[in-house]
């Protein structure tokens, strides 16, 4: 009985260590990052926009990138993403969304990796390098913090 009171206590103490992880929150409102995207020698800007509710939680995210006149969002299938390269997960706008919503299931980006090449295993359906994105990310929630 001894042991099973000592194993409780111990189960206790690693739920209340591990369980009691403080939730990150903002600061209400909208706000906004942009960084320069150098991709293929480009000078692109990578823009994000994220919405915090009245809770503190990020309620929803936008991000796109300009090109040639445009952004990639705008363009859409017209981006030509999987038409150059078939092994793509999806064209930029469809793996940006599941970027987007990942950040929002978070509530943020510590979630995320990035390896050497600005890509990241942690967001399924994603293969693109989200690297500019992210600074813009990280610019955005700076000013909410």
């Amino acid at each position: 009985m001894k042991k099973l009171g000592i194993l409780f206590i111990a189960m206790v103490a690693i739920f209340v260590i591990t369980g009691c992880e403080k939730v990150k929150t903002y600061k209400e409102g909208t706000y906004s990052g942009s960084v320069i995207d150098t991709y293929n020698n480009e000078n692109n800007t990578a823009t994000a926009k994220i919405v915090i509710n009245s809770k503190g939680k990020i309620e929803s995210v936008e991000l796109d990138t300009t090109y040639q006149g445009s952004t990639k969002k705008t363009l859409g299938d017209n981006y030509n993403m999987k038409k150059f390269n078939s092994s793509a997960a999806g064209e930029w706008y469809e793996q940006v969304a599941k970027l987007e919503a990942a950040i929002v299931k978070n509530n943020g980006i510590d979630f995320l990796k990035l390896n050497d090449d600005g890509k990241t295993d942690a967001v399924s359906g994603c293969t693109i390098k989200i690297d500019a994105l992210i600074k813009a990310v990280e610019e955005a929630l700076s000013k909410a913090e």
